[in-house]
């Protein structure tokens, strides 16, 4: 045993949330002595920590002296931001590069989540180099976001995804699990967006990303900069639609794919995949099949059960 390694520590703020349980779960399976951070649903797992409290940060920092932190917390709904523009901006930009100050001072390595939302989607895939020109205002905050923390910590690293999924606590917690009540109520028909190119990305393999990155840096300080992590299968939602309802047995002819641009909520942008090979070239990175994925993440919100039982048991 290696008595005499101090036990490494991460933080992870946004810990309640679909990413952040997923990243502090997997840091603690891995020996890392992990501190989660919440706010509305934090106790009593987690610190409860209002990010936007610089002294609150101050002080969980330096008592706890991280030597990485992942920064999962955000508001990340575009329509949302859209909505309520100042909240969004301080949590997204004003909190994050407070983040970025506190990590410097204590020599922390500074994991910020960020999203493919930063590209328009016209010429895909995206290199980390590509230059970003986010559609909407959630695309805009997190670009905002990135240069701030760089600015106030040039040791960060960037971590930009797509659209994730996982084990939720709530349909509406992943704009892919939500739609699996439309899935399972084939009495009646569903428009679903067959026009948005997507990627849906797991969060245990997002969080194996986060780790591998973390682990790779405490051996290599020239692991900084900006990363991208993506599933690999692209899929429109009608077409994630259908493959969850091929998952489950269920019947798919009650979904219509509409093909024209959505008219309604914020902009989004039409294709963009996130070009992963800066992060593959180092060894790093963990790609779940859509399909066993969805599988494992939504049976719980199975309505029939009877199907359950032959499948599980």
């Amino acid at each position: 045993e290696d008595v005499d390694i101090p036990s490494r520590r991460v933080l992870i703020t946004g810990a309640t949330g679909l990413l952040g349980r997923a990243v502090f779960k997997e840091f603690k399976e891995n020996n890392w002595n992990a501190v989660g951070c919440g706010y509305r649903r934090a106790q009593p797992r987690f610190e409860q920590i209002n990010l936007l409290d610089s002294i609150a940060v101050h002080d969980i920092i330096h008592d706890f002296q991280p030597h990485v932190i992942v920064h999962c917390a955000a508001e990340r709904r575009p329509d949302i931001v859209e909505s309520q523009p100042d909240g969004a901006s301080q949590l997204n930009v004003t909190a994050s590069a407070n983040l970025a100050k506190e990590a410097a001072g204590v020599g922390a390595f500074l994991i910020y989540i960020s999203t493919d939302y930063v590209f328009d989607g016209t010429s895909p895939p995206y290199k980390e180099t590509d230059v970003p020109n986010p559609l909407n205002l959630y695309g805009k905050t997190k670009l905002e976001g990135e240069k701030a923390v760089l600015e106030n910590n040039e040791e960060t690293a960037v971590l930009r995804i797509p659209v994730l999924y996982g084990e939720v606590e709530r349909l509406e917690e992943s704009a892919v699990t939500v739609m699996f009540d439309k899935v399972q109520f084939s009495n009646k028909s569903a428009n679903m967006d067959h026009w948005q190119q997507r990627f849906p990305t797991n969060v245990k393999d997002v969080a194996a990303v986060c780790r591998q990155l973390a682990e790779k840096r405490m051996l290599d300080p020239s692991i900084k900069g900006t990363f991208h992590w993506s599933g690999n299968e692209q899929m429109t939602k009608y077409e994630m639609a259908c493959a969850i309802a091929d998952a489950f047995n269920l019947p798919s002819s009650h979904l219509r794919p509409i093909t024209d641009s959505p008219v309604v909520g914020a902009l989004r942008p039409k294709n963009a995949q996130l070009d992963c090979s800066k992060l593959e070239m180092l060894g790093i990175g963990q790609r779940t099949p859509f399909r066993a994925g969805i599988r494992e993440s939504l049976w719980p919100f199975l309505v029939d059960k009877r199907w359950r039982q032959t499948v599980f048991h």
